[in-house]
């Protein structure tokens, strides 16, 4: 008989709260005690305040324990907790985690529970399928599919991802690419990240179909740097893929092919940018290029390019899978399917939450996220990155659905959400957030180069009451021509969040200091 299976995530963030040191405590304790164990490094469950967690698989289901720390592991093993006993840190069931249990796991349906490294655990939880029932249908009626099933990019534009991909299959070339945006580098965001670490072949299956539906052939996945675990679980799995037949010159001898590497960025948010990106991929320095032609025309070494990010392509096999019906009686409006929200900043329950659109903003923040981590009251959360509006309490009813926050000046982005209480200076968040854009501009275009330059100093004045009524003028003016003029979203978006501030906080503006917002 074998030994009781227990997991503990290899997840980044589980192992900078020491996930590594608790399996090492749980493996060398079940050897002292001469227990039989398996134990499988998963990805998280994205229950972050929970970790280092630990789950035990029982005759009931996965039950749970944390978080866990090394000193507590033997008595854990002193209280039969291989056997699912109760013990201080028991959570009951996995899946009955009230966090877990109310979400819709879609893309994510996975993340947490497999091995990420296991080609075979990755079958036995229905992987593949997707790509099985693409290789039935002609190109496209694959991209017909994909535009069917409503599925917008999840990187932040809220592009159509289907029609990006009809343009790339109309488009005649004897080479075509797939390029995966993984640069994931807004603030509070992390969802691409525990998709690679955690179930990478659903991205890699979702660049296979995305192949197969637009005659690509090759594809890159630019990952940011600063994701070493990432790039580890990619390569493992590229390469369990690859030996499997699941990628090569003959897709499950289908007589198609399809190849995959992973290229690494140098470090610049800027390369988020599609344009940006394919430069940087060539070779060259990360700056945006004029458009048109679009990437879809000529894009990677001036071919025809999809452009996706990691959570975009990841939703594909669900839809090849399940069907067009099933992915879009997920959702609201316009916004079909589930958006990975990511939960951080001053809160009291941080981590993944999947949810189908419609969810309210208040619906997250109090029934996830428990409120503030400080227990003071809620002033303002910034969604969708760095470059996000931020939002009063009286917004917290809106729906996260595209068009409704547009309505409202704002933007969902990649899914991040920070959290603010009450002692946040929001002068400080605006001043920030044009000194970001200073620091990561490429250059290339004047509103973005210089405005965000002249926006520190003049919300600096602002602050200081130096004629704060002109300097309130100059400021919004400046703005304005920093969004119509921009080249791309780091300076258009960058007025976001300072004027979201300046609407809704005024009073913050009124200081005679001004203290740097922590970045």
């Amino acid at each position: 008989m074998s030994g009781a299976r227990i997991y503990v995530s290899r997840d980044a963030s589980a192992q900078g709260v020491g996930a590594n040191q608790v399996a090492d405590a749980i493996t060398t304790e079940a050897a002292r005690r001469g227990i039989d164990i398996e134990l499988v490094r998963n990805g998280s469950r994205g229950l972050y305040w929970l970790e280092p967690l630990v789950e035990v698989t029982t005759a009931a289901g996965r039950v749970a324990y944390g978080p866990v720390t090394p000193d507590r592991v033997a008595d854990l093993f002193d209280a039969g907790f291989t056997r699912g006993q109760r013990h201080e840190l028991h959570l009951g069931l996995t899946e009955d985690i009230p966090y877990l249990k109310k979400q819709e796991r879609l893309t994510f349906a996975r993340v947490g529970i497999t091995d990420p490294g296991s080609l075979k655990d990755y079958l036995d939880h229905e992987g593949y399928r997707g790509l099985k029932a693409a290789l039935g249908l002609d190109p496209a009626a694959i991209v017909a599919r994909v535009t069917d099933s409503g599925l917008r990019g999840r990187g932040g534009a809220a592009f159509p991802a289907g029609i990006k991909w009809r343009t790339v299959l109309a488009t005649p070339a004897a080479q075509k690419y797939i390029v995966c945006n993984a640069d994931e580098g807004d603030s509070g965001t992390y969802s691409d990240r525990m998709i690679m670490e955690g179930d990478p072949f659903v991205l890699i299956e979702g660049m296979t179909i995305a192949g197969l539906a637009t005659g690509a052939t090759q594809g890159f996945i630019y990952l940011r740097w600063e994701y070493p675990d990432a790039h580890m679980a990619l390569d493992t799995a590229i390469a369990a893929a690859t030996q499997a037949g699941y990628l090569g010159d003959d897709v499950l001898g289908s007589g198609r092919s399809f190849h995959l590497e992973v290229r690494l960025g140098a470090g610049a948010y800027i390369c988020g940018e599609e344009t940006s990106l394919l430069e940087s991929l060539e070779g060259k320095r990360g700056q945006i290029r004029y458009k048109p032609p679009l990437p879809a025309i000529a894009g990677l070494f001036g071919k025809p390019t999809v452009v996706n990010n990691v959570i975009t392509l990841a939703s594909v096999p669900i839809i090849l899978d399940r069907g067009v019906d099933y992915y879009r009686n997920y959702g609201v409006g316009r916004s079909r399917g589930t958006l990975p929200i990511q939960l951080t900043g001053n809160v009291k329950c941080g981590g993944l939450i999947e949810k189908a659109f419609g969810v309210t903003l208040r619906e997250l923040l109090y029934d996830y996220g428990g409120g503030s981590l400080s227990g003071r009251p809620i002033r303002a959360v910034q969604v969708g990155g760095p470059l996000g509006a931020y939002l009063p309490e009286s917004q917290f009813d809106t729906r996260l659905d595209y068009e409704e926050f547009a309505n409202i000046g704002a933007m969902l982005g990649h899914g991040g959400i920070v959290v603010f209480d009450d002692t946040v200076d929001m002068a400080a968040q605006a001043r920030y957030a044009m000194e970001f854009c200073a620091i990561e501009s490429c250059g290339k275009c004047t509103p973005c180069r210089l405005g965000s330059t002249r926006g520190v100093e003049v919300i600096d004045r602002l602050v200081a009451g130096q004629d704060a009524a002109k300097q309130e003028v100059l400021l919004r003016d400046l703005c304005n021509t920093m969004i119509q003029g921009s080249l791309c979203a780091l300076g258009g978006l960058t007025p976001y969040p300072v004027i979201s501030a300046l609407n809704h906080f005024p009073e913050d503006f009124g200081k005679s200091t001004i203290v740097k917002a922590v970045g």
